[in-house]
């Protein structure tokens, strides 16, 4: 295959990926590292082996991340483990429910239902804590998007022989 064709393919896997960073429909930096991987390997880039390791390192954390940070910053906002649980519990029954953005709802469903069952009188702390849910996916998600525009500003610029 001609090289031109795939740095093409990557340049667009890395774009899409940066995309899938805040469109749940995409699954982001999987579709990154796909880009990375295909570039390093596919061509005969000299790209070094530490930004594979470094962004394989960086994509998994992300992955692990997107999971955790809001379910900590729900106990930042003064959430419970009910609720913090219920995030992560909420997140993965949303993955499956074919809605947009079901992922999402389920996270903050998870959060208030899982705040509600522990405490069914105090409602404000429940949206406090989805609140707290809230602020911790646009944290996770601003790590993701940077992370995917590096990915994707290290191919480009090792294209031209910039790094």
């Amino acid at each position: 295959m001609d090289t031109t064709v795939i740095n093409i393919l990557c340049l667009i896997l890395l774009f899409v990926g940066i995309l899938g960073t805040f469109l749940p429909v995409l699954p982001g930096l999987l579709l990154s590292i796909c880009g990375l991987l295909i570039y390093k390997f596919g061509t005969d880039a000299d790209l070094p082996m530490i930004y594979i390791w470094a962004f394989g390192i960086l994509t998994a954390a992300s992955v692990i991340l997107s999971y955790v940070i809001p379910a900590r910053t729900n106990r930042k906002y003064g959430g419970t483990r009910w609720g913090s649980i219920g995030s992560v519990v909420g997140t993965i029954v949303g993955i499956f429910i074919p809605i947009p953005l079901g992922f999402l709802i389920g996270m903050f469903a998870g959060v208030f239902i899982g705040e509600m069952l522990h405490d069914s009188k105090d409602m404000n702390k429940a949206l406090q804590s989805t609140k707290g849910a809230l602020i911790g996916f646009i944290y996770g998600t601003g790590f993701s998007f940077v992370v995917g525009v590096a990915m994707f500003l290290v191919v480009f610029l090792n294209m031209f022989d910039i790094i």
